[in-house]
């Protein structure tokens, strides 16, 4: 290959490279630093979550009248510390304030669980928990699936996962009464899918004229066929050396 399709070549690779840089640059969101309102209940709810799950999982760990309930409360209360530190990270680098107190339910909750005592006191830990852990679910996947703060879909999505993990926990005891949960929060006329469609392309940046990259385009296949001709016809015009030799 001649250094001129050589060089050709790398030129057009360059443009299409850089056709698609702009094309994702266009295409890309910036990340959001403001926080809404449900960001903001993410991060207040997972660490009040925290705030009252902790003492209530050490409180099982000592008086949970079996061997699983004992071990559930251990490792619930382990996971919600390192998922309250999580918390406190993300809410240092968005600058927010975290409570630093149970609401009046969750403390409620606590006054209760110390009250009780054998068989009563794990089907209220597993009742409290599994309740508090299915309200705080869908909030959490509604965050993380619309939020536009980078930081705070992270930790929906770390939160989302020590959730599943605590529900799953809890059921394994054996405990969990089923036909006392409540409904799911959600509206049955609510259509998810309209919503999303409508808000499929707000905060999108201005799109790259397809005018443009056509141009573009075609203008880098021009130039690749303009080097191959050239070349075809350079060595149709080049003379054959061995037309003149003298044959044996």
């Amino acid at each position: 290959m001649s250094l001129l399709v050589r060089r050709t070549a790398a030129l057009a690779v360059t443009v299409i490279a850089a056709l698609v840089v702009l094309s994702a640059r266009a295409d890309a969101d910036p990340p959001s630093t403001q926080l809404n309102v449900a960001d903001l209940t993410l991060l207040n709810g997972v660490r009040q979550a925290g705030l009252w799950e902790i003492p209530a999982g050490q409180m099982a760990a000592q008086k949970g009248s079996t061997p699983r309930v004992r071990q559930v409360g251990q490792m619930i209360a382990d996971q919600h510390v390192q998922l309250d530190q999580l918390t406190v990270d993300a809410a240092n680098q968005l600058g927010a304030t975290l409570p630093a107190t149970p609401t009046a339910q969750q403390q409620g909750f606590l006054t209760q669980l110390q009250a009780a005592k054998g068989i009563q006191f794990d089907q209220m830990f597993v009742t409290f928990l599994r309740g508090t852990h299915g309200f705080i679910f869908p909030v959490i996947s509604a965050v993380r699936a619309a939020t536009h703060n980078e930081i705070v879909r992270k930790l929906a999505a770390q939160a989302s996962i020590f959730v599943m993990h605590h529900m799953q926990m809890l059921e394994s005891t054996g405990l969990v009464q089923y036909a006392k949960l409540p409904p799911a929060a959600m509206s049955a006329e609510q259509d998810l899918y309209a919503n999303g469609t409508a808000q499929a392309g707000v905060g999108a940046g201005p799109p790259i004229s397809p005018t443009l990259v056509w141009l573009l385009a075609g203008g880098a296949a021009g130039i690749i066929g303009i080097a191959a001709v050239r070349v075809l016809w350079r060595g149709r015009a080049a003379p054959d050396p061995r037309a003149g030799a003298v044959q044996g």
